[in-house]
């Protein structure tokens, strides 16, 4: 592929080649057919987090899920694993504990993490 060099830009475009002309730069982009931008990857909600309860004591683990769910995050992706005592109790805390009041919804993703969506605090 040809490398574009000053004199080529200055034929395409009709002018005398200044790199900070911003109407040269539009004139040279839309010859070469580069008026389509990549678009930027997209990103994670704000007000999303994950919580990785891998390696943490029940207790660790209530206090991380308590934290999130008195802030400003609104919705979490928890993860309890597959097997172990904290997918179990993940359940029974969001239902019968003092987190139920904080919670609007959960639901598993798959067998071991769960989707959460927290009340908006006011």
């Amino acid at each position: 592929m040809k490398q574009l060099t000053d004199d080529d830009i200055l034929q395409m475009a009709g002018v005398e080649y200044t790199p900070d002309d911003a109407a040269t730069k539009r004139s040279v982009r839309h010859e070469l057919k580069l008026s389509t931008r990549i678009p930027k990857p997209e990103q994670p909600a704000p007000d999303h987090i994950v919580i990785d309860l891998h390696m943490k004591t029940v207790d660790q683990a209530w206090d991380t899920i308590m934290a999130a769910a008195t802030s400003s995050v609104r919705t979490a992706t928890i993860i309890t694993g597959a097997s172990g005592i904290l997918r179990k109790l993940f359940p029974q805390w969001a239902d019968e504990s003092v987190l139920s009041p904080h919670i609007i919804e959960y639901r598993p993703i798959n067998n071991g993490s769960f989707f959460v969506r927290f009340k908006r605090k006011r």
